[in-house]
């Protein structure tokens, strides 16, 4: 099988948290956050490497207590993130292998992935050469006009979901994207957009919704219960 890589971001502040700890760190049944996340990754046979993108002065820390600590043999490099978390998404393309063919783009604060969503959404980044893990809303959504606090829409709920990582790509398809973007001046908060932008079809493989992001405290509470249900 042609080469897979895995990135994931972890540089984010996590200041949503209100805690003097990073979110990726936080102890979840008494392991990081980003180790759960790796650990997905690394025990998945159709993943070949990893590459993990951290604030430039947590890589030695990473290193030392993430990776060499629980023997990820995958993570092959890790490398400093950007100004914004596009900019850390190509730092870590730029740091994959020459024969990755495709690449899969996970928040490193999503500690709950299931290995069967990422051989689905590998299948079908094979076939198609871009898709996201979604799941569809649970609730209505409103269109607000913020200044007014006034509701100006009620989009159909039947064609709205809700974007997860891992987002994968080929990787052609992917630095071609970026060099669109880099060429536009575009700004965006995640990479299918900028496949999008160049013109390129993104496809759907339903998720899960206990593939959640690490963000607030409450999410600590949903976290172990996720973890006690799956040792359940």
């Amino acid at each position: 099988m042609e080469k897979v890589t895995a990135i994931i971001v972890a540089g984010g502040s996590g200041k949503r948290m209100g805690m003097s700890i990073k979110k990726q760190y936080i102890l979840l049944s008494n392991k990081e956050v980003l180790a759960h996340t790796i650990e997905a990754f690394d025990k998945c046979e159709l993943i070949q490497e990893i590459i993990l993108v951290v604030s430039e002065d947590e890589i030695n820390k990473v290193k030392k207590d993430i990776v060499e600590k629980y023997s990820f043999n995958k993570v092959r490099k890790i490398v400093s993130g950007g100004t914004e978390r596009q900019d850390s998404v190509y730092n870590g393309l730029l740091a994959t292998s020459n024969d990755t063919k495709y690449v899969m783009i996970h928040d490193g604060a999503r500690p709950f992935i299931k290995e069967k969503i990422i051989r689905e959404a590998l299948k079908l980044t094979i076939e198609k050469e871009a898709t996201v893990v979604a799941v569809p809303v649970k609730d209505t959504i409103k269109v607000v006009d913020n200044k007014k606090q006034m509701v100006i829409d009620t989009p159909n709920r039947t064609t709205l979901w809700s974007i997860q990582t891992p987002q994968s790509f080929s990787k052609e398809l992917l630095l071609k994207a970026y060099a669109y973007a880099k060429s536009e001046n575009l700004a965006v908060t995640d990479d299918s957009m900028l496949v999008e932008a160049y013109g390129k079809a993104v496809y759907i493989v339903q998720g899960d919704y206990t593939n959640i992001k690490i963000t607030t405290p409450e999410d600590l509470i949903i976290g172990e219960a996720v973890l006690k249900n799956q040792k359940g």
